[in-house]
């Protein structure tokens, strides 16, 4: 009695063994196979999603940003005297970019304008000279009736017996000199006249003014020339050659001018995402560079031949190892509106065709 457990009651009896089993709730089967059907149903209908959400468009990631570029080169070579834009300047159409030295051409001025003073002055001095005046002819004329009547002269004596036959054949020998003189001043006569004779090309202008005044016209031309303006409006790019000083060649890019509202987007797609594209359908574009900005837009063009057709080194495929490769077709994607930031050519982006829709007019 000594060992009793103080604070047990005295009636009480010692606690049953815990059984383990009797301490879970009863097992539901229902709900295990319904996890396990759940999970397969779930994925299933998950993938029916995808592919819906695929279905009636195409997309790709091989695209980007392209504008249309003007390589600025001058016409005249020269030293270039004066610049007036930078890199990413942006100009207007007409708007002068920068001068070549001027001097060279206004001295071709002055030599085409001393030309044309000179070619006047030809035609003045054949205007009154003797041959086209007929002064010649007339006084060779007059030699001619002198020498046939002295002729006649000479004959008359020659048949009395006055005169030698030495004498006879010299005076002969004189009328035939006068009658080949008056030839001589009509031909002279002639040619006179064709050089103050009018082409058909040049009606009315003496064909010497009509050069020199040619030579002038282009003399002029090169000194308009050496002033470059910028043929589209647009911003500058490539501009490190302009320099105050460098030698402008002609025909020589110094300067590239990317034009203002020429952005378009060039997408690469596979070959077999084109049997559902046609030209209008919406597009929708997303930029790497931005990712804030979606453009809307649409199917402008779909290229006539595939990007390895127009590389520099087509690829053979007669040699035996072949490869069947899936090859990709430009499509250029035109943007409807105008970008929130700043387009930049070459710039990556993402481009979906919505090919299940109709094209828009």
């Amino acid at each position: 009695m000594a060992d009793a457990d103080p604070t047990r009651a005295p009636n009480s009896r010692p606690a049953a063994p815990l059984d383990p089993a009797a301490e879970l709730p009863a097992r539901k089967p229902w709900l295990r196979w319904s996890i396990m059907l759940a999970v397969p149903l779930v994925l299933v209908a998950g993938a029916l999603l995808y592919w819906q959400s695929l279905a009636g468009k195409v997309s790709t990631d091989n695209a980007y940003i392209k504008q249309d570029m003007v390589s600025i080169s001058a016409e005249v070579g020269g030293p270039i005297t004066e610049v007036l834009v930078k890199e990413g300047s942006e100009v207007q159409a007409g708007e002068l970019l920068f001068r070549i030295d001027p001097e060279p051409f206004r001295l071709q001025i002055a030599e085409a304008n001393a030309a044309i003073a000179r070619a006047q002055a030809n035609v003045i001095a054949l205007s009154n000279s003797a041959n086209l005046t007929g002064t010649d002819i007339s006084a060779a004329r007059l030699d001619v009736g002198f020498a046939e009547a002295r002729f006649e002269r000479v004959r008359a004596l020659r048949e009395k017996g006055f005169s030698t036959k030495a004498d006879f054949e010299a005076a002969q020998q004189v009328v035939e000199q006068a009658r080949e003189a008056v030839q001589q001043a009509a031909d002279r006569q002639r040619e006179a006249r064709a050089r103050l004779a009018n082409g058909p090309a040049v009606p009315g202008v003496n064909p010497q003014i009509a050069a020199a005044q040619a030579q002038r016209a282009n003399a002029e031309l090169s000194l308009r020339r050496t002033e470059v303006r910028a043929p589209v409006a647009g911003r500058i790019a490539q501009a490190e050659r302009l320099q105050v000083g460098q030698q402008a060649v002609p025909n020589l890019p110094v300067l590239t001018l990317v034009r203002e509202g020429s952005t378009y987007v060039e997408a690469n797609f596979k070959e077999t995402d084109l049997a559902d594209m046609r030209v209008g359908q919406r597009a929708e574009i997303h930029f790497d560079a931005f990712p804030d900005v979606v453009m809307k837009g649409h199917v402008a063009a779909i290229g006539a031949g595939t990007g390895s057709e127009f590389s520099v080194l087509p690829a053979q495929n007669a040699t035996g190892n072949w490869v069947k490769v899936t090859q990709r077709v430009p499509v250029r994607i035109a943007l409807d509106g105008t970008s929130p930031r700043r387009l930049i050519a070459g710039l990556s982006s993402d481009v979906t065709v919505f090919t299940g829709e109709k094209p828009q007019n």
